[in-house]
């Protein structure tokens, strides 16, 4: 098959990494030049796949430049129409579309599965919900809509800031993860699974409350431990229901075993 990739970050190039690896032809598109795979250099809002052999797959795996309301219009929603459009020109077999479980923000406190309904609380959820409807209607049984929860994996800076960061806590609030390689063959199976669903929900189905993790990470690291006393419950507790269903076994069902290792490995280079 080709396959285009539109977007090409950490988690396309490991995707691509695995489809190749099969024999699949690879097309990456993107803001910014990329070395390894053919490349387009475009912007998505004046996209051209005119030049290009027949595309039989699609992956977007986009990302805004900032985390603005504008930022993410013009990023996922206000770019659809020029895709789909740039898209009807090549036989689309199947077209994976990753969003987030942003999406299920409403359900604050509660438990999230691939049952559950949408439910948005924010603009940037509405947006990245109006972009998966615009997919799945341009593509209908053809579209798969992937929701990750955080992602993690490529480097704990971001955690280690905030465990320094953080002296106390005052809410409940849910988080959840899957690893960034985990997510890439979960994305690259669905290129040729036969049947699939509508959506994924991608998750180690682990949640944890936030100040937990946090504390972990200044116990590993020698920090004063924060001061927590909930008066809130936030977040969400995500449960992958249809990841599981296929039978699709994580290499990384435990992040703090991940985290561990990544922080030997900060501690080694900063000792060298």
């Amino acid at each position: 098959m080709h396959i285009l990739f539109i977007g090409y970050g950490k988690t396309s190039q490991r995707v691509a990494k695995h489809l190749f690896a099969q024999g699949h032809q690879i097309t990456a598109l993107s803001r910014t030049e990329k070395t390894g795979v053919p490349h387009l250099c475009q912007d998505i809002a004046q996209i051209d796949l005119s030049q290009l052999d027949p595309i039989d797959c699609v992956y977007i795996l986009l990302s805004p430049q900032q985390r603005s309301i504008e930022s993410y219009k013009d990023t996922y929603l206000n770019s659809a129409e020029a895709i789909i459009q740039a898209l009807g020109q090549h036989p689309i077999q199947r077209c994976i579309v990753v969003s987030s479980t942003r999406v299920y923000n409403g359900h604050v406190g509660g438990v999230v599965n691939d049952d559950t309904p949408v439910a948005t609380n924010d603009v940037q959820g509405q947006i990245l919900h109006g972009m998966e409807q615009a997919y799945a209607q341009a593509f209908t049984t053809r579209c798969v809509i992937v929701r990750p929860s955080g992602i993690y994996g490529a480097s704990v800076e971001r955690m280690l800031k905030l465990a320094k960061n953080t002296t106390q806590y005052e809410q409940l609030h849910w988080t959840n993860r899957i690893h960034i390689d985990d997510l890439a063959r979960f994305l690259a199976t669905l290129a040729t699974l036969e049947t699939l669903k509508s959506h994924y929900i991608v998750s180690d189905s682990k949640p944890y409350p936030l100040h937990e993790v946090l504390m972990w990470f200044q116990k590993q690291c020698g920090l004063p431990l924060l001061k927590y006393k909930a008066t809130a419950e936030t977040g969400k507790k995500i449960y992958a229901t249809n990841l599981q269903a296929l039978g699709f076994d994580l290499e990384y069902p435990n992040c703090f075993d991940v985290y561990l290792k990544q922080l030997v490995i900060n501690k080694k280079a900063s000792d060298d």
